[in-house]
């Protein structure tokens, strides 16, 4: 600090002026004085008390998984295991994969939110507490949509939950803290603002509309929470915009309301979480149609298809529809759609501000569950065939709701893909649609499996995938 010295005849001048009339203006009067800090306590400034709230709730992941590696071919030849013995080559070996990430106590009754992919494929998983207990715990739900899933613990006790504040009352330049275990060094805390809202395109899971935000996010956040200054999680870190792997100042959030919405679906008991269904397929506003229907922007989403009986057709809603608003929210594109759709409760009605014919008007929709209008019969394929290791269901709204496909598609839907299986080798995914197999259609998992029992030199197989249908043969 520098400090400035002053004559006495300064001082003397200073003072003649200090006792001539000034004239005020009332805005500087109005004007709050800004004061020197004078104690400790008004030149520090700190997150503490909120990090005491908040972090005995944010806890570490940890996710193993044991493989059997196959057996060496080599040791079945004696000259081979007369000279190096069995040395582990005679038994399979095994391998263990482990994953890293963090996660939220939601519940004090031992519920705990992570993201999917920190869990995914895991068979065995721990949390572990900042002072260091460790609890074994449950998986109770996966959402892959959504990239979230809950766990139990198998004991709890004292535990800190955190409460979940309401994402929607969040606004840009918002202070917040994010609390992961970066890079498996412990639990850190980083601070940063909310950076934008209602981020999509982001590329994890669907239905999503992130918080964005400048606090330092690495590996290992993953799960972790990202609070407010009252100590409330608002969203759960997920992903990152990085180049090199480390936090760029870019990183993602899922929203409070979403986290919900699944912890609600665990405590309920369901194995998936339980959605509005719309019945309806969404297209993106482009430049070109925005400018033809009088809109300043391409903000909104068109509709393209409407399931018959399906809450969206009851609503009155018709194709080429361009939904602009969700009980008054706006709405820009159809991933901010199926968020803020997702997010209403079931049971009730939500209402669409929609432009039709160049006038907005507003239309009811009803918030149901998808029906499942006829049994899946879950079928795990065997035998020599290109579709070896899939486990096929019947198509339902239900099904389809599950596994974000298309409404009103058809064909028999891959659940499941065993892996290292035939299937799994040749690229077949999860979703994958099965439409047809050697030019005959198949709308039932019983039809699939009974025309796989024929032997056949090659199959010809026709699957749709991201609405791209595709026809490939494969050997016998």
């Amino acid at each position: 600090m520098q400090r400035k010295v002053i004559s006495s005849r300064g001082l003397l001048l200073a003072a003649a002026l200090a006792a001539l009339p000034v004239a005020v203006s009332p805005a500087a009067a109005q004007t709050p004085l800004r004061q020197v800090p004078e104690t400790r306590q008004e030149i520090s400034l700190s997150f503490s008390g909120v990090v005491k709230r908040s972090a005995g709730a944010v806890v570490n992941v940890y996710g193993a998984r044991v493989e059997k590696q196959p057996r060496n071919p080599f040791m079945d030849d004696p000259f081979f295991r007369r000279f190096f013995g069995d040395r582990g080559f005679g038994v399979p070996q095994e391998r263990v994969q482990r994953s890293l990430g963090s996660g939220v106590v939601v519940d004090a009754s031992g519920l705990v939110v992570t993201n999917n992919h920190v869990i995914e494929g895991m068979s065995e998983v721990k949390v572990a507490f900042a002072d260091k207990r460790e609890v074994e715990a449950t998986i109770l739900l996966r959402d892959p949509r959504t990239d979230l899933a809950v766990l139990k613990l198998k004991s709890a006790k004292d535990l800190v939950a955190i409460e979940l504040a309401d994402s929607d009352k969040v606004e840009i330049g918002d202070l917040v803290l994010a609390i992961g275990n970066p890079f498996g060094v412990g639990q850190t805390v980083t601070q940063g603002i909310v950076s934008a809202l209602a981020r999509t395109q982001i590329g994890v899971g669907d239905a999503q509309s992130f918080i964005q935000t400048d606090a330092a996010i690495n590996p290992g956040n993953s799960g972790g929470a990202l609070v407010d200054m009252q100590g409330r999680v608002i969203g759960i870190n997920t992903a990152i915009f990085s180049r090199s792997g480390g936090s760029h100042g870019i990183g993602f959030a899922i929203p409070a309301a979403m986290v919900r919405v699944v912890v609600e679906s665990a405590k309920s008991g369901a194995k998936t979480v339980r959605r509005p269904w719309f019945g309806a397929r969404l297209q993106a506003l482009t430049p070109d149609v925005a400018d033809g229907l009088g809109l300043d922007r391409p903000a909104g989403s068109v509709v393209a298809g409407v399931v018959e009986k399906g809450p969206a057709a009851e609503g009155g809603l018709r194709r080429s529809d361009v939904i602009l608003a969700v009980d008054g929210v706006a709405v820009d594109d159809p991933e901010s759609f199926g968020y803020r759709f997702a997010t209403r409760p079931l049971g009730g009605t939500t209402t669409l501000t929609v432009l039709r014919g160049g006038k907005r008007v507003v239309l009811p929709v009803k918030l149901v569950p998808a029906p499942e209008l006829r049994p899946r019969e879950a079928i795990t394929l065997g035998g020599r065939s290109p579709l070896a290791g899939l486990t096929v269901m019947n198509l339902s709204p239900a099904v389809a709701e599950e596994l974000a496909l298309d409404a009103g598609t058809d064909g028999v839907v891959v659940g499941e893909v065993e892996e290292g299986s035939t299937a799994a080798r040749i690229g077949f995914q999860k979703g994958d649609i099965i439409q047809a197999l050697n030019g005959e259609r198949m709308d039932t998992s019983r039809e699939v499996e009974a025309a796989l029992k024929e032997r056949r030199r090659a199959w010809e197989v026709t699957i749709s995938r991201g609405g791209q249908s595709v026809t490939s043969v494969f050997p016998g």
